[in-house]
């Protein structure tokens, strides 16, 4: 208030202090105390000294994000802009390497690199002193398991390819702000049956975001699949969304998003190395456990709008299908949308092997419009064949001049694209006007004759203004039936982290709500599971900071148990790599193995007794 006074001229009936238009004099937890103006004797009303000790004032979310400092150093872009500034030039392919070697280790810290790397480089060229044992390998790193993937961890030279001293000593420098990670895991929960975990990642600037690492195993293999957040809360606004609570707050940078891979990898790696296993024999352990520490499948469904984040997200996208590091197919990356057009077709442009999935959630642009509300820019009809068209980019890249448009493909045609990736429609079942038959027959009519997957997903009630619930599993079956009929395939998914809030955007809203109570002082009313999940309630959960080393061991148990009942056509939760049929397929892998060794064992025979016979004549 003094500075404002400083600001206007003096006046002699106007009291010293001042009360903002915006406070109020009737809150209850405020005393007023009253002043007299030394100069006029008038009287202004002001907080007390002793009111103003025991005041709680409401603490205040961040709405905005800090510019990056320190800099992640997996985002490219940011590495190749400060290298220019800098002026080390590095040749074709080297910084591939740096990313290369930098995944072999685990992702350590900046020094640990560089100290890792001048001694493995003086142990290859002889000058390391005899029986210095210093020297460390680049696919180790202490405490932990390496990632792997088929290209990045090949036996071979330490180094291969000698990176500049320019750049390591630019690595060193620590005015230029670069680190490995710059995120932690605040809170990781998982669930009582072992198979999901959900990671509360804390950013630099004190934002919180969502990773949920979904594990499947079975005797065929086991593998993981990550949902990745690509933005600190969500612009779209849907009313059935936690997330679309917060708002949006900011972007997240293609670094941020990749340093949830490396944490997912770095809690599955300890997974394995603490879990002894209960597979039936030596093998079946050693697939196990060579799988089960890859992430497989990620799918971009966790916080924000991933097409309003597109350069970020592509960036991203580009770092996972890196032959030198994740190296994970093209349609194992799914990108989630509630339906941005330009960008959408922007992404077939750029990446048309990843797989698309849209969040429908009605099959009319009235009823759409009424749940999404940022539907209104773009019709429905639009938006299906934009994602049609996604779906045969590659198709029709392959037929060159004579290709057609994505509406004169051949039946044929469009199931070898289906098998290459997935264009999927995400389907949230709402009690009411969006689940009825009629909607069911609007749905099936809309994806007639175009392979793509709808999968259904059962709503559960959230804390959200609409209060919103789901249909009957029966309904939603009938629904299901409906939508088959016009030849497009159709599953609902199966929940997975129902016990730990593991929905999008869930833990980072109970976790700000449950941060404002305990800073007013009052309790915070429990929250309900978000969407994607199954009507269970919150027991039995499994919560820690770190990973629960025991999952690998009860989620195959329970592999078992759900092989043994049948899996039906309900989809497992996860997106992409579930709706690829890889999980009705994996009971088939042994018996179609078994059958082809007799068949090549029974074609030998027969060769052998055909010459015999011959050379007999």
């Amino acid at each position: 208030c003094d500075e404002a006074d400083d600001r206007r001229p003096p006046t002699t009936d106007r009291p010293r202090y001042f009360i903002p238009s915006h406070s109020s004099v009737e809150d209850p937890r405020i005393t007023m105390a009253v002043a007299t103006s030394p100069t006029s004797g008038a009287t202004a009303t002001t907080p007390s000294t002793k009111s103003m000790s025991t005041l709680k004032v409401k603490p205040k979310i961040k709405r905005s994000r800090d510019p990056l400092s320190p800099k992640p150093i997996l985002d490219r872009r940011l590495l190749s802009a400060a290298l220019d500034d800098a002026g080390v030039s590095l040749k074709p392919g080297q910084i591939d390497d740096f990313y290369q070697l930098l995944h072999r280790q685990h992702y350590p810290s900046v020094a640990e690199f560089v100290e890792t790397y001048r001694l493995n480089d003086a142990a290859k060229k002889g000058l390391l002193p005899d029986g210095d044992e210093r020297s460390v390998s680049s696919t180790s790193r202490s405490g932990s398991r390496p990632l792997k993937n088929l290209a990045s961890n090949r036996p071979g030279k330490r180094n291969i390819r000698n990176l500049p001293k320019a750049f390591l000593k630019f690595l060193e420098d620590p005015s230029l702000e670069f680190v490995t990670v710059t995120s932690s895991v605040k809170e990781a929960r998982t669930s009582a049956d072992g198979s999901t975990t959900k990671l509360a990642v804390e950013l630099q600037d004190g934002h919180v975001v969502e990773a949920v690492i979904m594990r499947h195993v079975s005797p065929a293999g086991s593998r993981a699949t990550l949902c990745v957040s690509s933005q600190v809360g969500c612009a779209m606004g849907c009313t059935f969304c936690a997330t679309g609570t917060m708002g949006i707050r900011g972007n997240l940078s293609s670094g941020e998003i990749l340093e949830q891979l490396v944490h997912a990898g770095r809690i599955l790696a300890d997974d394995v190395a603490n879990d002894d296993g209960e597979a039936e024999n030596s093998k079946q352990r050693a697939r196990m456990k060579h799988n089960h520490d890859l992430v497989r499948n990620v799918v971009f469904m966790g916080m924000g709008e991933p097409l309003n984040n597109y350069v970020n997200v592509i960036d991203a996208c580009r770092g996972l299908i890196d032959c030198r590091r994740w190296n994970l197919a093209h349609g194992r990356v799914t990108v989630s949308t509630v339906g941005v057009i330009p960008k959408m077709r922007a992404l077939t442009r750029d990446l048309p092997e990843v797989s698309l999935a849209l969040s429908l959630h009605a099959p009319n642009q009235e009823a759409r419009t009424a749940i999404v509300p940022t539907a209104k820019q773009y019709p429905i009809e639009k938006l299906i064949d934009a994602l049609d068209e996604h779906m045969m980019a590659v198709t029709k890249r392959k037929m060159g001049d004579n290709g057609d448009d994505a509406g004169g493909f051949s039946a044929d045609q469009r199931k070898m694209a289906s098998k290459q990736k997935r264009a999927m429609i995400e389907y949230v079942m709402l009690e009411g006007d969006t689940s009825s038959l009629e909607c069911a027959h609007q749905l099936g009519k809309l994806c007639e004759d175009r392979s793509l997957l709808v999968n259904l997903i059962p709503y559960n009630q959230t804390d959200v203004k609409d209060k919103l619930r789901c249909p009957s599993f029966e309904h939603m079956r009938e629904f299901q039936r409906i939508v088959m009929t016009y030849g497009t395939l159709c599953v609902i998914r199966r929940t997975m982290g129902a016990d730990i809030a593991g929905a999008c955007g869930q833990l980072v809203v109970e976790g700000e709500k449950k941060e404002e109570s305990d800073r007013s002082g009052t309790e915070g009313k429990e929250t309900v599971t978000d969407i994607e999940e199954g009507p269970f309630r919150r027991t039995g959960s499994s919560v820690s900071s770190a990973s629960a080393t025991s999952a690998a061991a009860v989620t195959r148990h329970r592999s078992r148990n759900m092989s043994a009942r049948g899996g039906g056509e309900v989809a497992p939760d996860g997106g992409e790599g579930d709706s690829n049929g890889e999980s009705d397929l994996e009971g088939w892998v042994r018996p179609l193995a078994i059958a082809t060794a007799v068949a090549a064992s029974c074609f030998l025979v027969t060769g052998a007794l055909f010459v015999a016979q011959r050379r007999r004549r």
